[in-house]
């Protein structure tokens, strides 16, 4: 023969199609306590670590002469060894069979090993699946600790051996298997039938319950007629109850339960027992940020909203004035029965500070009070019954700026005001600080209407516009067309702070409180006058040049 013996056995390789990966049936040689040798009738034995046919920990009980299926991972390493692997043998055999399994449809045993991102990861032999969280159970669960280390059945629903990428279900396997017992059940769902139930699960925002074979919803606003703050308040897992079917949605299979209208409905005839305006008594079941929850009888609470509290501390935190299981007096406000809310108010029980402030006092009434706050807007007086007033920046000062007259006051400070308006209705009572004086501006008009000559001192001169006081907390505008008859370009070079001015009224804006003068109307009208009495003495010189007036003057004398 010319070929020699290893030619001859890389031909029978070729013929056998072996390649790396590729499993074959070889027979233990020996066994030590680290390697099992297999002869897999290749180029030499191979030698494979005594671990990889130990399964959970426990031997195999493999014995020399045992067949043994394992995978090729080389047919020469370099050194004339052949390299075989239990471990990738049975990880193939795991595939294949996870093949069939998903080529007929068929369920797979797992056990569940612990939590990924999105869901869990389940061993299928050697081969790792991945479990999404959606798919854990027909209902959602919020723990899955308890589901670990435990065997159950999955169904394939994808597998990808180049990627080694396997996702299983176990929610289809249970709703496979309760299959049967569900159809029999959603034949007899009706709405407004009774049926037992398992609490099966809790939620913030409900129960499931077990009706067996499929489950439905006990949300938390049908467990009782009263408010329920957590269903765990009232329900418990495992415990046995009777609901009564509201609603059933045969595309999607929902259910929705209700445990409160087994029994009677307390809003029933809640108009005729608690009308509007009645007083009564209530508990405190619940505070928040907007008021706080009172029961008036079992099933039936009312919110007493935090600016029905207290006529006067509106923006008090609930918690300041109440305390869970107080008993406080309220006035039922309104009644909604469609949307089942009742309104309460406490303040309603205890007399109006506003309406007795403003049966004691009037309009134009002085009064006394300590400054509480200073805003941008104005002055907050306190004042007696509890009640504030207010000062509008507007009424502080006749001759002021606003801001120049916030700033004569501070808080604390004890001022005395002048009543404005009384508004009980919008609880606002308007005060003023100047109105206790006369009104400068409107006293000096009066007195000295257009045309009037005035005295008046500089007090402010630009290029353009001299301010002359003309009075005590009264000021008039002097514009440099009006200072001369020449034209003046520079008022400055003319006037100065402190100069006497002689002029008269131009006019008056009583709307913008202004006053402007003209030295050029006091001499216009200087000059008229002169002129009148010239005229008036050459007249009396020159004596009648008529008949009527020598007549005129005979009778004048003769009187």
């Amino acid at each position: 023969m010319s070929e020699s013996f290893a030619e001859l056995f890389e031909e029978s390789l070729k013929e056998n199609n072996l390649k790396p990966g590729a499993v074959v049936t070889g027979v233990v040689e020996s066994i030590d306590d680290e390697w099992i040798t297999v002869n897999a009738g290749l180029k030499s034995f191979g030698v494979i670590p005594r671990k990889e046919f130990v399964d959970d920990g426990a031997d195999l009980g493999l014995e020399v002469g045992d067949s043994v299926d394992v995978a090729v991972v080389s047919l020469e390493d370099g050194q004339g060894n052949t390299l075989l692997s239990r471990f990738k043998a049975r990880q193939m055999e795991a595939w294949t069979a996870l093949e069939r399994a998903f080529e007929a449809g068929e369920v797979v045993k797992g056990v569940i090993t612990g939590q990924v991102r999105g869901g869990l990861t389940v061993e299928l032999g050697s081969v790792r699946a991945f479990l999404p969280g959606s798919l854990v159970d027909m209902r959602p669960l919020r723990d899955t600790s308890h589901l670990e280390g435990q065997e159950f059945e999955f169904k394939l629903i994808k597998l990808d051996a180049k990627r080694n990428n396997v996702v299983v279900s176990r929610r289809a396997v249970l709703e496979q298997a309760y299959s049967a017992d569900r159809e029999k059940l959603l034949a007899q769902l009706a709405e407004g039938a009774v049926l037992d139930g398992v609490v099966k699960n809790i939620t913030d925002y409900g129960a499931f319950i077990d009706l067996g074979g499929i489950d439905g919803l006990l949300h938390i606003t049908d467990i009782a007629w009263r408010r329920v703050k957590h269903p765990s308040d009232v329900l418990s897992v495992g415990e046995d109850l009777k609901v009564k079917v509201l609603k059933y949605d045969a595309e999607s299979k929902r259910v929705s339960l209700g445990l409160k209208q087994l029994g009677e409905d307390p809003w029933a005839s809640i108009s005729e027992r608690y009308p509007a305006n009645t007083k009564l008594t209530a508990k405190v079941t619940n505070i928040t940020d907007y008021g706080c929850f009172a029961q008036l009888e079992q099933g039936i609470e009312g919110l007493v909203h935090v600016s029905e509290m207290d006529w006067t501390n509106k923006n008090v935190h609930p918690s300041r004035v109440v305390a869970l299981g107080d008993e406080i007096d309220v006035m039922v406000l309104d009644v909604d029965v469609e949307r089942r809310r009742i309104s309460l108010g406490m303040k309603q029980c205890i007399a109006n500070p506003w309406e007795a402030y403003a049966a004691e006092h009037n309009k134009g009434d002085r009064v006394t009070g300590t400054i509480k706050s200073i805003t941008d807007f104005g002055l907050f007086i306190g004042l007696d019954g509890g009640i504030d007033g207010l000062v509008h920046v507007s009424d502080l000062s006749w001759d002021m700026s606003t801001e120049e007259a916030a700033k004569q006051f501070s808080k604390g400070q004890e001022v005395e005001a002048l009543i404005l308006s009384i508004d009980t209705e919008r609880e606002r009572i308007s005060l003023g600080i100047k109105q206790l004086d006369g009104d400068p501006f409107m006293g000096f008009v009066s007195e000295h209407p257009k045309s009037t000559v005035v005295d008046g001192q500089v007090v402010e001169v630009d290029n353009r516009v001299a301010i002359v006081e003309l009075a005590e907390g009264v000021t008039a505008v002097l514009k440099a067309s009006e200072f001369s008859q020449d034209r003046t370009d520079k008022l400055q070079d003319q006037l100065k702070p402190g100069d006497p001015v002689n002029a008269a009224i131009l006019s008056v804006d009583k709307q913008k409180r202004q006053i402007f003068l003209s030295v050029n109307a006091k001499v216009e009208s200087d000059n008229r006058a002169a002129m009148k009495a010239m005229k008036d003495q050459q007249s009396a010189l020159s004596g009648p040049t008529t008949i009527g007036e020598l007549i005129k003057q005979k009778m004048e004398k003769d009187d």
